[in-house]
């Protein structure tokens, strides 16, 4: 299906601002994998940087073959989304040992979820007004993966965030 000018006028719009999105992303996660002393911390982030800019690298391909053949790129694979499963998928347990000078990794968490929850949702509201199928398809698969990003963020945020507030005196209780 080629899109109509005024519907691929709107989805380069997206395109546009998800690649922007993906790039600060991958520059955020580069940061953070410098900055963490926690070992797995800086393998996950690592892992979560190349993974942004796969992402950032498909909407690219999207949008030179929508702005050159009017279709969607249908050879551009997004690949498979890392296994951030378990209680604790970003910081090992040895985070715990520090954990009242863990600042920068729970503030890094913090920015990691906003960043990766505003992708969903933009993701999403592009999905619902696409009208061609496969762009569709391929904002809600993009949608789909952020939000498995933010799901293992939130998971290990509210696994430490007792801990931190505790160890720093300044939980509620």
């Amino acid at each position: 299906m080629i899109i109509t000018d005024e519907n691929q006028k709107r989805v380069l719009r997206g395109l546009v601002k998800a690649m922007q999105a993906e790039r600060e992303g991958h520059t955020f996660y580069k940061m953070a994998a410098g900055a963490t002393e926690d070992p797995k911390g800086r393998e996950v982030f690592g892992r979560l940087a190349d993974e942004e800019i796969a992402h950032f690298e498909f909407l690219r391909a999207q949008y030179k073959s929508l702005t050159e053949t009017g279709k969607v790129d249908g050879s551009a694979l997004l690949g498979t989304p890392s296994d951030l499963s378990g209680t604790s998928p970003i910081f090992s347990e040895r985070l715990r040992d520090r954990i009242k000078d863990a600042h920068y990794e729970m503030t890094a968490l913090s920015v990691a979820a906003q960043l990766e929850q505003d992708a969903e949702r933009h993701y999403r509201a592009e999905a619902n007004v696409a009208a061609d199928p496969s762009v569709k398809r391929f904002f809600l698969e993009l949608a789909a993966w952020e939000a498995l990003h933010y799901a293992a963020i939130t998971a290990q945020q509210d696994e430490l965030k007792e801990s931190y507030w505790a160890a720093g005196g300044f939980a509620p209780f």
